[in-house]
């Protein structure tokens, strides 16, 4: 009985994805590319069908070769099924940050080379076909589309460069799209005899290029933003994945006229560059790994059923349509090498991109493989009713030609090429390194199997050759071991700090599986460990300190919610921003802690104690500017900070207490169903922790103004009433308080915290007690000098209209304030005798006449300290 309908197209794909099975193994043992064979299988596979169909002894597997021949797939189904499905992973699979350092490379390549490539294609063949221009163009459009897949499956084998990956994978997320963006713009005229303005076409293709990338910005944020709202239901989140790249494709190609596949990668890539802090660790892992295994069954389909209709295309090929593949193949091989040894090079000259290696250039040109996505635009064209059939059969036969050239010439000499160049080798600094850590780390092997050959009982007569060749290959490890002298200090200590950065975000990575942890914290933090990578392997120390400083510096969000706070008295805002500032610093807080503590035990021992003291010093510099942030924040809430901290140690502590579960239950200890209850306990528990805190902004500010000796004998409603005015400003190291000749418009009490200024070569100290800006709103002045903070600080705002209401209703605060200064002239004066190194003599009599001038306006409202 024959299977017909919808069995037979399931059969048929059951048939397929059993050869894909059995093409993975076969293409590793021949040491050929997975989608080489693949092409080859599916052009046997069509051949086989049609022989089939035309013997009448083989009339029983007619049914079967019919479908494999007549397949209900078109062109169209091939760009909605796949190509959104494989663009997505190759976007998802991309180190956004790294590949950021790379645009101007691969902007080159994915929209430069796809245009240079079309013309020139198209230039050259217009001599010989008897075809116009725009066909001829239209051709150079389809064969423009690079595949990453099989260079980038050879590369992963033989282990190249990462960078060369990375340049290629990157370079076909938008080679696709500006192919498909100039073959939309050609074929409708040739089915419609539009006629082509260049102008009009630019512009075209500019704004389907740019606005698909706003649209699929926007998607990609719709979705993070719903994925925190599901509240980690990982079914539901990996749900949205695969839902995210056919609506961002269908609604920017079909409703929006934008290029779908632009549209895709960059939704693709918000969710790489965002993904690791929206999505719970597990639930990214298992999502990763999921649509691998989509776009393993999408890419090894595409491929076997585009290469089925090969023989279908190639009906009626002559001679001289050879001819006209050679010169497509010539032409198009000699204008990608154009744009990467002619114009890589003005990109690195102008600063825009790295200098890029001639090995990789040469990998790169002859690595320029095209796949079943021209094979699918070929099929397009042929399947169009519109399009005559002597066109139809050029940009049939010369695509599929061309395709073939390309998988089976370049595609299998690649391998080779890479190996002749020897970009499978590490770099110098990994090949000492390698040395270094295989001389250590087999010492402590062969301790620890001697121990635990020891305990399991195992006979010295069967440990001793093993041990013996452990111990023989450090031995060998040590003899050719450089590192000390392959690598400078300055080199160790960039890799050192590298390591640090990369372990960092590993450990934030760790602590992010627990629930209750705040996402956006969480995503400041690994987007600061990254940028602390890059910096360290840019810069340096240089590079990695800059990004440790601007991780605790407030954020453009929190001065933004301070100005709210101040100028419109909205407390909500900074409320927010202190409560996630908190919890950023505490995590950091721990995070250093380990980090510490594994540059010791793991890191010093390979890099040696020299790079060891220079981290461990960079580490102590992060530590001392974490620990000045929180304590600044603990001196004012510190309910709130004991509440945060037990919170989170009790987070931890549950999530000790499922792991322990779970090991209980994998040692078969426990019952599943015991088990489950342990879970749902635990799970209760858990979700009692998720209500965030309460934080109080204005906590403390009337009880710190009463306790502040400048206001001492106010009446108590009078301090209400300032409290209820006052605002807060939270400052970070260098940061600008007041502008040189700028009129006052506010006085800052200080709560917490160190600031300086410079005058007549002096250095002015503000701290805790002190109140800046207030001699000058006092007698109406501009700021004499700039005023920038030295540490972490709290200071209390108050409108200087404010103040001057204050002093002029209670002279009290100026006598608090000349007896203050005068108990800090006596102190000044102490301190001089006491100190072995005598005050400078212009700054004592400096500030004496600063004092009497103070005397004479009957006000000091402010205290000058001078550094001996």
């Amino acid at each position: 009985m024959a299977v017909t309908g919808l069995a037979a197209v399931l059969l048929a794909i059951g048939v397929l994805f059993v050869v894909v099975s059995a093409v993975q193994p076969i293409a590793r043992k021949l040491e050929l590319s997975e989608t080489v064979l693949l092409a080859i299988v599916g052009i046997i596979i069509g051949s086989v069908a049609d022989f089939i169909l035309r013997n009448s002894h083989l009339a029983a597997l007619s049914g079967l070769a019919e479908m494999m021949l007549d397949f209900p797939i078109n062109s169209e189904a091939f760009l909605l099924i796949f190509l959104p499905m494989l663009v997505f992973q190759g976007a998802l699979a991309i180190d956004v940050r790294r590949l950021a350092h790379e645009t101007g490379t691969v902007l080159l390549l994915a929209v430069v080379a796809v245009v240079v490539s079309t013309a020139t294609i198209g230039f050259a063949l217009k001599p010989f076909a008897d075809m116009p221009l725009v066909v001829c163009l239209l051709l150079g459009s389809i064969v423009a589309t690079t595949d990453p897949s099989a260079v980038a499956g050879i590369f992963r084998d033989i282990g190249a460069a990462t960078r060369l990956t990375r340049l290629v994978e990157g370079e076909a997320l938008l080679n696709d799209a500006a192919a498909i963006s100039i073959f939309s713009i050609l074929l409708p005229s040739i089915t419609l005899h539009h006629s082509i303005h260049p102008g009009e076409a630019v512009v075209s293709f500019l704004v389907s290029f740019v606005g698909a990338l706003i649209v699929g910005i926007i998607f990609g944020q719709l979705t993070l933003m719903m994925i925190t709202i599901l509240g980690g239901s990982s079914a539901a989140e990996i749900t949205l994945t695969v839902a995210l790249p056919y609506m961002a494709y269908i609604v920017s190609d079909e409703m929006l006229g934008v290029s779908g596949v632009v549209a895709t990668a960059a939704a693709g890539l918000t969710l790489s560059m965002y993904g690791p802090s929206t999505f719970r660790p597990q639930t990214w892992l298992f999502m990763n790994q999921l649509w691998q295994q989509l776009v393993f069954w999408a890419g090894s389909l595409v491929f076997v059923l585009a290469s089925m209709f090969v023989p279908h295309l190639l009906v009626g090929i002559t001679w001289w349509d050879c001819v006209l593949v050679l010169i497509a193949s010539v032409a198009g091989l000699a204008a990608r090498g154009a744009v990467v040894f002619g114009l890589l090079p003005v990109l690195a000259m102008t600063k825009l991109s790295p200098p890029v290696p001639v090995p990789f250039k040469i990998t790169m040109v002859w690595g320029g493989l095209r796949g079943a996505i021209t094979l699918a635009l070929a099929l397009a064209v042929t399947e169009n009713e519109h399009v005559s059939a002597p066109v139809a059969h050029f940009i049939g036969i010369i695509a599929t030609g061309f395709v073939l050239i390309t998988l089976l010439l370049n595609g299998t000499t690649l391998r080779s090429l890479v190996l002749f160049l020897k970009l499978d080798k590490l770099s110098p600094i990994d090949e000492a390194l390698r040395h270094q850590i295989l001389s250590i780390g087999l010492d402590r092997v062969c301790d620890r199997a001697a121990r635990m050959g020891q305990e399991l009982g195992f006979s010295e007569d069967s440990t001793r050759p093993v041990l013996q060749q452990i111990d023989r290959r450090a031995h060998e490890e040590q003899l050719v071991n450089e590192f000390d002298t392959a690598l400078s200090d300055i080199q160790r200590v960039n890799l050192a700090l590298i390591t640090i950065a990369s372990q960092e975000r590993s450990l934030l990575l760790d602590l992010f599986r627990i629930q209750g942890l705040s996402r956006r914290v969480m995503e400041t933090l690994l987007r600061s460990s990254e940028a602390a990578i890059d910096g360290a392997r840019l810069e340096g120390r240089a590079g990695y300190v800059r990004v440790l400083r601007r991780r605790l510096s407030p954020s453009v969000r929190f001065k933004l919610a301070q100005i709210i706070h101040q100028r419109l008295h909205l407390d909500r805002p900074l409320m927010l921003c202190m409560a996630k500032r908190f919890e950023m610093l505490m995590v950091a807080h721990f995070v250093s802690v380990s980090l510490t503590r594994f540059m010791k035990e793991r890191m010093e021992p390979t890099l040696g104690p020299r790079v060891g003291e220079i981290v461990a010093e960079v580490l102590q510099r992060q530590r001392k500017m974490l620990d000045e942030a929180v304590e600044t924040l603990r001196l004012h809430y510190h309910g709130y900070s004991e509440a945060l901290e037990s919170r989170i140690f009790r987070q931890i502590t549950l999530r000790l207490e499922g792991e322990e579960y779970d090991s209980l239950l994998a040692e078969s200890l426990i019952s599943e169903e015991l088990n489950r209850e342990l879970v749902t306990e635990l799970e209760r528990r858990r979700s009692r922790l998720q209500k965030p805190l309460s934080f109080n902004l204005k906590s403390g500010i009337e009880s710190r103004l009463k306790s502040a000796a400048i206001f001492k004998g106010l009446p108590g409603a009078e301090l209400h009433d300032l409290a209820t005015t006052t605002s807060l400003r939270f400052v970070a190291p260098h940061e600008l308080i007041s502008k040189r000749d700028r009129k006052v418009r506010t006085v800052y009490f200080v709560s917490a915290g160190l600031a300086e200024a410079h005058v007549a070569e002096r250095d002015i100290y503000y701290s805790a007690g002190d109140l800046i800006g207030a001699l000058e709103v006092y007698r109406n002045e501009r700021v004499p000098a700039s005023i920038r903070a030295v540490q972490f600080g709290h200071f209390m705002a108050i409108p200087a209209s404010r103040f001057r209401r204050l002093i002029e209703e209670y002279p009290i605060v100026l006598e608090n304030i000349e007896a203050l200064r005068h108990k800090h002239e006596g102190h000044l004066q102490e301190r001089e005798s006491d100190c072995s190194i005598k005050l400078v003599p212009e700054m004592i009599s400096s500030q004496e006449n600063k004092s009497e001038d103070l005397g004479k306006d009957k006000s000091s409202p402010i205290l000058l300290k001078h550094d001996p």
